[in-house]
């Protein structure tokens, strides 16, 4: 078991706190680290475009676990793996209660291999169906994750 921390802060400022006044930018501090992220709501919720937005962070929390569950599952069934790139996309919609939910996360991830031993494509296929079942991230949410 091990706990993970992450403190925001969010100061309102000189604005109005009006729906359409207040600021949404707030800062992510990670105590373990001492690294930080400035962060806000999305854009189309008057959030600022040069900060991570909560629902861009989840996709690359997920993205970020599936590929690192990956390199290990890789790693102990004996290949190499050199790269790997992903464009994460995730889908904001609502579910069956109408509730606005992440409701796709679609991964594109580019693995480049080396070595004596290369998997297949349905090697590859059974390490991402692997990696997928051993991720902490996905095992905890409800979001459909899929790979291409």
């Amino acid at each position: 078991m091990s706990e993970h921390r992450a403190n925001l802060t969010w100061k309102r400022g000189e604005k109005g706190f009006a729906y359409k006044e207040y600021p949404r930018d707030h800062r992510w501090d990670f105590p373990s680290n001492g690294q930080f992220l400035n962060a806000s709501a999305a854009p189309k919720y008057m959030g600022s475009e040069d900060c991570v937005d909560p629902e861009e962070a989840y996709v690359a929390a997920l993205a970020s676990c599936h590929m690192l569950t990956f390199l290990a599952v890789s790693s102990m069934s004996g290949y190499v793996v050199d790269s790997y790139t992903d464009v994460a996309v995730g889908k904001l919609a609502p579910n069956e209660n109408k509730k606005m939910v992440i409701t796709q996360i679609t991964m594109n991830p580019v693995v480049q291999f080396s070595g004596d031993k290369i998997p297949d494509d349905a090697q590859i296929e059974q390490l991402h169906q692997k990696a997928h079942q051993e991720c902490f991230l996905a095992n905890s949410v409800n979001t459909e994750i899929t790979w291409h």
